[in-house]
């Protein structure tokens, strides 16, 4: 079992007549993701990958209930500007996961969406994401490049990666791979301020998830998201091993380190604070990255 994202889901991609979403659509497919459907306003009728396209996300949703099923997953690939309305035209259309693919999406377009997919029961991850992969499952959005990279780098296993940096969640499952440690699912929650899934929510997935053993955080300077985890770990809520690393330890305040989500302001969000919150809730902390495969392995075979 994975989390997020199996062979099972009906994947929809809006923007699929778009350069990237023409070129992640055939990614996708490669890997084994099921995407049975885009969406392009004033491009219904067409084709792309072998996949219809359809003007409407409510359109798409029709055609997938007038065969039975119905349209799990929208991964989104639309201008930083057309987000907002795009993600709210498919949680209307009763859609329950979203992905945000684009960067500089406006913090308040990212909580309009929030609030309307509270409002229908519906989950995103994102904006700034790079997306989701369970290895021998599926990949939605843009993790691992080529499927034969995927496949080459990532392979099944029990251990779950969360990483708050699109680069660093590749490269957790490259290295924790040739380190001989297999992966459940591997998920990049977003850089910015505002997202939809942050790291707790996905840890109490993969604290639900029978395939997972371990949790893998690669963590970052900024927001609470890591001591709302080492809460979570402190309250027995998460009761799964967690290995981290966290980034930006020569930081200071006022520091931006790298994306939008990563800034010191005062003593909120420091290095020094995460660490020690996760280190005494009872996570294993590293302090450098080389050192999480050998962690991770340690921790395993204990």
């Amino acid at each position: 079992m994975a989390i997020l994202i199996d062979k099972s889901k009906r994947v929809l991609v809006q923007g699929i007549t778009g350069r990237e979403g023409r070129a992640r659509t055939r990614l996708m497919r490669d890997y084994g993701t099921n995407v049975v459907a885009g969406c392009t306003p004033g491009k219904g009728g067409e084709d792309v990958e072998g996949v219809p396209v359809f003007n409407t996300v409510a359109d798409a949703q029709r055609s997938a209930q007038e065969s039975g099923a119905v349209v799990d997953i929208s991964v989104i690939f639309v201008p930083a500007r057309l987000v907002k309305d795009a993600a709210i035209e498919a949680i209307e259309a009763g859609v329950k996961l979203l992905l945000l693919v684009p960067d500089r999406v406006p913090m308040w377009d990212a909580m309009e969406i929030a609030a309307a997919a509270k409002d229908h029961g519906a989950a995103f991850i994102g904006p700034n994401t790079l997306g989701v992969l369970s290895p021998g499952e599926a990949v939605i959005g843009m993790i691992g490049g080529r499927a034969e990279s995927a496949r080459e780098w990532f392979k099944p296993g029990d251990v779950g990666v969360i990483s708050r940096s699109g680069g660093m969640t590749s490269s957790c499952g490259y290295y924790l791979g040739r380190a001989g440690v297999g992966l459940s699912t591997l998920v990049h929650v977003g850089g910015d301020a505002v997202l939809g899934l942050r790291i707790p929510d996905v840890a109490l997935m993969f604290e639900n998830d029978p395939q997972t053993r371990a949790i893998v955080l690669f963590g970052e300077i900024g927001g609470s998201q890591e001591e709302d985890l080492a809460r979570l770990i402190a309250e027995k809520k998460v009761t799964k091993p967690v290995i981290a690393y966290i980034g930006g330890k020569a930081a200071r305040e006022g520091t931006r380190f790298s994306h939008a989500g990563a800034i010191i302001e005062g003593a909120r969000g420091t290095h020094e604070g995460k660490v020690k919150a996760l280190r005494e809730a009872g996570a294993t902390v590293v302090d450098g990255f080389g050192e999480l495969p050998e962690a991770a392995v340690g921790v395993l075979s204990r």
